[in-house]
């Protein structure tokens, strides 16, 4: 979510995993919902992450909440320990 960003130029081989799905959303919907309604304001989040486990319901907003944080690059350590906890369940 840079100035310049635009889908054509978009390199989507950055994660390849197959087991991804890759999305677009050029209006902000997502960002602004998730900044909004999981983390209590008005604007777009953006290079975050939200954590939910095999026991998340999504009903209005999904829960429960494993974890959160951004940017991602930074707290890449933290995310992996957040995801080697819930495997271990």
């Amino acid at each position: 979510m840079l100035w310049g960003d635009a889908r054509e130029a978009w390199d989507g081989t950055t994660m390849p995993d197959p087991r991804l799905m890759h999305f677009w959303d050029g209006e902000l919907k997502v960002g602004q919902w998730f900044a909004k309604e999981v983390d209590g304001y008005e604007g777009t989040a953006w290079d975050v992450y939200y954590l939910y486990g095999p026991d998340a319901i999504w009903e209005t907003v999904p829960a429960p909440l494993v974890g959160s944080g951004g940017n991602i690059y930074g707290e890449r350590e933290k995310l992996e320990k957040q995801i080697l906890t819930l495997l271990d369940r």
